[in-house]
């Protein structure tokens, strides 16, 4: 077994080591004109970034913004192709601890226009979406509704979920271009050494549409 295992640990060293030489005689044929592409594509990638950038800002990215009403709401998700929208309510204390997570992945994901807007200021649009519980988050993409976030039962149940955990759920729903792993949530490991500890008490939960709960708005 031994013998074994080192054989193919020796052969899988072989495989590395062509392939680096490969690489270090390719680089070694370059001319001045090879490296003068690389580099005038470099800059070229370089100047599209800088103008997508600058026409996002141009269109309220980077900013958590707040609507006045619901025309500025169907003009914001047919000038950006990714939209996420807060819907909320200033009695529920629930949306202010979301305000401050969207706030932040605002910052961060450019690619993205982050808005809310006050359901009592939208009852056409409100009732239109569907929207009965706050906080509500609708996923907006090339101006059509993708879903909903409702609650924070997505987010790990509870009020103390992180920023992370909802960039992932976001990422999930291809809203924002996410660099991490898709396939675990980062908050499973703290709610995981939480499990024991909340086991004999009790634990108020963010439930879902339909939920009666003092934090939820239901439509009339």
């Amino acid at each position: 077994m031994e013998g074994m295992l080192e054989k193919q640990l020796m052969q899988a060293a072989e495989v590395v080591e062509q392939h680096l030489d490969a690489e270090i005689n390719r680089l070694d044929n370059f001319d001045e004109d090879d490296l003068e592409k690389i580099r005038e594509r470099r800059v070229q990638a370089m100047k599209k970034a800088q103008a997508q950038k600058q026409e996002w800002t141009s269109k309220g990215h980077g900013t958590f913004s707040e609507l006045s009403n619901e025309k500025e709401f169907f003009d914001v998700c047919k000038e950006s192709k990714h939209v996420v929208c807060h819907f909320y309510k200033d009695s529920t204390f629930r949306c202010k601890i979301l305000d401050s997570h969207l706030s932040t992945l605002a910052q961060k994901h450019l690619e993205t226009r982050f808005i809310k807007l006050n359901v009592e200021k939208a009852p056409f649009l409100t009732q239109r979406l569907g929207i009965r519980v706050i906080p509500t988050m609708g996923l907006v993409k090339d101006g059509k509704t993708q879903g909903f976030i409702v609650g924070f039962a997505e987010l790990g149940n509870c009020d103390d979920f992180t920023t992370e955990m909802l960039e992932w759920r976001l990422g999930k729903s291809e809203i924002i271009q996410y660099s991490g792993d898709l396939s675990a949530p980062p908050d499973n490991a703290k709610h995981s050494s939480k499990a024991s500890f909340m086991t004999n008490k009790s634990k108020k939960t963010i439930r879902g549409k339909g939920d009666d709960s003092d934090s939820d708005f239901e439509c009339d």
